[in-house]
């Protein structure tokens, strides 16, 4: 990986729409995890998150992102593993792998930049090795329902599995606020393609996050004997 990137922490900004969804774990692909961290599962369910994200000009970079999270348990924290992303921006994809040990991929995106009270629709739209193919292989609508008033403060943590074996699995702190509206999120996907394993799902929950400020810090390594 030959693209430069910004060092952390990462200042970011600009609008995101995420779902919450339940998923039988026959059907979810099996994602490495660190060592110690475990699914939160209800039953044999487990919760998933999609992001997808259009990170706007004024933050460290500028770039659209489609993100998978598994919700996890560490003992007694409880985080998320991002198990799966693609990104639109080499510097980003090149500092998630590195920095933090996300395994973003290369793709094309259409966003559909609406006002907050219109449909959005996000559309992953090509992937490498041919990024201007147009092959729609997964688009959302996010429909708003309800703005709650205020801006919501978020603190988290994502635990990674290294990618480089030389080096151990890190922890990172992230930090969000934002305009919150409810809304109600519709996914189309087909086999093979991308988020297949939600295919003929609804999420239980879905939110859009607008004008959100995100800091991605520094990442926490556990190094490893």
């Amino acid at each position: 990986m030959t693209a430069s990137y910004p060092p952390p922490p990462w200042h970011l900004r600009g609008t995101l729409h995420a779902a919450l969804w339940q998923v039988h774990e026959h059907r979810l692909p099996r994602w490495p995890l660190p060592a110690g961290v475990r699914p939160l599962r209800f039953g044999r369910r487990c919760g998933v998150v999609t992001f997808w994200v259009d990170y706007r000009p004024g933050g460290t970079l500028a770039y659209r992102e489609l993100l998978v999270a598994l919700a996890v348990r560490r003992g007694g924290s409880v985080g998320a593993c991002a198990v799966e992303a693609w990104v639109d921006d080499s510097r980003s994809l090149a500092g998630g792998r590195a920095l933090w040990d996300i395994p973003k991929r290369p793709a094309a995106f259409l966003f559909d930049r609406s006002a907050p009270s219109l449909p959005s629709t996000a559309m992953l739209a090509g992937r490498a090795p041919e990024p201007s193919r147009q092959d729609p292989a997964v688009t959302a609508l996010h429909r708003p329902l309800v703005r709650l008033p205020g801006r919501l403060p978020l603190r988290a943590r994502l635990f990674q599995p290294a990618l480089d074996r030389r080096r151990g699995p890190c922890e990172v702190p992230l930090r969000v606020s934002g305009t919150v509206w409810l809304t109600r999120t519709r996914l189309r996907t087909a086999p093979g393609a991308p988020l297949d394993y939600l295919a003929g799902l609804r999420p239980l929950a879905a939110c859009s996050l607008r004008d959100f400020d995100f800091t991605i810090g520094p990442a926490e390594r556990r190094h490893t004997a």
